[in-house]
């Protein structure tokens, strides 16, 4: 959480709303169908650590955060240039909505959406 000290008091950002503002920007990119961890079709894939995992992770360390994305990207879409576009997104739209520096943005492609799942 970043606390910045004010005038009148304290001002506090918690890590998830940071997460919430870096999957908004993240589905403001045309390529990207959604933002998730990806999907397990085994028992033990729904029973593993991995499906636990939260598509939006930020971690702050000194008042600097970092920021690991799943997406999942359309099928038939350049996915490098996607994928750099949705690091600028994040960066840009977590600093200039909070004024916290973001160090990296990690973007993990962890499906593809068929093509009648991109255009629901």
């Amino acid at each position: 959480m970043d606390v910045r000290n004010t005038v009148d008091g304290s001002l506090q950002i918690s890590t998830d709303v940071l997460a919430k503002i870096a999957r908004l920007a993240a589905l403001e990119i045309d390529g990207v169908a959604d933002v998730s961890s990806g999907t397990m079709q085994s028992v033990q894939g729904i029973l593993s650590k991995a499906s636990l995992q939260k598509p939006v992770t930020v971690e702050l360390n000194d008042g600097v955060a970092s920021v690991q994305i799943h997406i999942i990207s359309k099928y038939g879409c350049k996915i490098m240039p996607v994928c750099a576009k949705v690091q600028e997104n994040v960066k840009q739209t977590i600093q200039n909505m909070t004024g916290i520096t973001v160090s990296r943005v990690d973007v993990i492609v962890a499906g593809l959406a068929e093509a009648e799942e991109a255009q629901a």
